[in-house]
Formats: structure tokens, C-alpha cells, sequence
């Protein structure tokens, strides 16, 4: 009978053992841990990576934007009676992640630095979402100062913690590139 008891006793105690050791375990605590790590460590990787697409289309809107003003800058948009569309596509030829419907070209003549404008748009927008605003296409004459403006609507994914980097009202950021210079004399 004695036997039976401690037995008894010993099971018990093996049965409260295994859930108190259930509780002490930290096997598992590296899992949980990470867990609760994971989606702070997610979506800071995807804001670098949205910030760093951001930058680089944004660099390359420039770059393709200073390349296409030479055109203007040397006179050979002139001479060559280039349209606003054909302008456009120059800069579009040298862009990479864009898609050349979605470029905004806007090219006005001023008659100095002084007096021009290279402040960012606001845009406006129909009922379907489309922009309305009227651009213009001026490359001038030999010595006029020249502004050029090229805009692309960079599509943007909802910000991770909090961080949203939309500067549209349609969830978009406006990249923008600018050239102000003064023609050359040609001929």
C-alpha cells in the first residue's frame, strides 16, 4: 500500500513537473522573440527600400532631364522644331522606370534668373484623376534664360510605421526635376 501511495505521489509530481517545466522552457524563446521582432524588422527594410527607389527615380529624372535641356541649351531643339512630345520623349529615351505617358514636361522662357520660377506645380485634377494642368513649351532663342520642368506622379505603397511619403492628395509623390539656363548663341 505504502508502494502505491509513493507511486502515486510520483506521478503527481511527475505531472506538475511537466506543466511547471512547460512554463520554465526556453527552448522556444529565440521563436517568440523573433516573432514579436519581425514585423518592426519587415517594414523598416521596406521603407529603406521605398525610400531608396524614391531617390534613385528621382536622380534619374534629373539625369534624363539635364540631358534633354542640352537640346534646347545648344539651340538643336530649335533649329530642329522639336515639339513639346518629341521633347518629351528625349528625356523619356534617357529615364529608366518611368513610363513616358506619366512625364509631365513644362519649358517656359524668362527674361532672367531672377524672374523665373522653379518652384513645384500644384497640380489639379479632373473627375477621373487625371492632371489638367496647361503646360507650356517655350525653349526660346539664343541668350533667353530657359526653365525646364519635368514631373512624373511616382506611385508610393502605404508607409510602414506611419512613414508615408505621399506628397499628392492621390497617394503619389511627385518627383520633379529642374533645368534653369541661359541658351547659347547659336545660330
Amino acid at each position: 500500500m505504502a508502494a502505491a501511495a509513493t507511486a502515486k505521489r510520483k506521478s503527481v509530481v511527475a505531472q506538475l513537473t511537466r506543466r511547471n517545466g512547460f512554463l520554465r522552457r526556453v527552448d522556444a524563446a529565440a521563436a517568440v522573440e523573433f516573432a514579436l521582432v519581425a514585423a518592426p524588422l519587415i517594414a523598416l527594410i521596406a521603407a529603406v527600400f521605398q525610400v531608396g527607389l524614391i531617390i534613385y527615380a528621382t536622380q534619374s529624372l534629373q539625369t534624363a532631364t539635364a540631358a534633354a535641356t542640352r537640346l534646347i541649351l545648344t539651340g538643336q531643339a530649335q533649329t530642329q522644331n522639336m515639339t513639346a512630345s518629341q521633347f518629351g520623349q528625349a528625356v523619356c529615351d534617357n529615364a529608366t522606370f518611368f513610363t513616358c505617358s506619366g512625364l509631365m514636361v513644362d519649358v517656359r522662357t524668362y527674361s532672367s534668373f531672377a524672374g523665373s520660377d522653379t518652384s513645384a506645380p500644384a497640380l489639379s485634377y479632373d473627375a477621373g484623376g487625371n492632371v489638367t494642368n496647361q503646360w507650356q513649351y517655350n525653349p526660346g532663342g539664343p541668350g533667353d534664360v530657359v526653365v525646364a520642368r519635368v514631373m512624373y506622379q511616382w506611385p508610393v505603397f502605404m508607409g510602414p510605421l506611419g512613414m508615408n511619403l505621399a506628397n499628392l492628395n492621390n497617394g503619389h509623390r511627385l518627383l520633379m526635376a529642374t533645368s534653369a539656363f541661359k541658351n547659347e548663341p547659336y545660330k
